[in-house]
């Protein structure tokens, strides 16, 4: 049994061992697997990471990994060994997805404040008539 890296989505992958958060290591049998595994490293599925050793016992916990970049070897057996560098955000790409998301909020506030004063206007006319 492997340790494993336990996603944000609850979904795990095998981990080759000795894999560390900015060298974690993945054995893939074919090419299609390889990339099965790297579509994981999602922004979503990097919110919330865990390591669990072969017992199944958590061994790490990170959140808000970024994953910086990935190297693949192609083995003489025809698998392809692939090790992804993740790391943490830094606080400036936290602050700027705190900012992205507020802006994102205050245009749906925007939004929905101009139709109450639309519904408004529309009532105060027809009051007046």
């Amino acid at each position: 049994m492997k340790d494993i890296l336990l996603f944000n989505d609850k979904t795990t992958i095998d981990l080759e061992s000795g894999s560390m958060l900015d060298d974690i290591k993945i054995l893939s049998a074919t090419k299609q697997d390889m990339l099965a595994a790297w579509n994981k490293f999602t922004d979503f599925n990097l919110k919330s990471v865990q390591i669990k050793n072969t017992d199944g016992v958590p061994v790490g916990h990170y959140e808000n990994l970024v994953l910086e970049n990935e190297t693949s070897v192609i083995r003489s057996d025809g698998s392809i060994l692939t090790s992804f560098r993740l790391r943490e955000k830094s606080d400036v790409e936290l602050l700027k997805e705190q900012i992205e998301t507020m802006k994102e909020q205050q245009e749906v506030q925007d939004g929905a404040i101009a139709d109450l004063g639309e519904a408004v206007s529309g009532l105060a006319e027809g009051s007046a008539v």
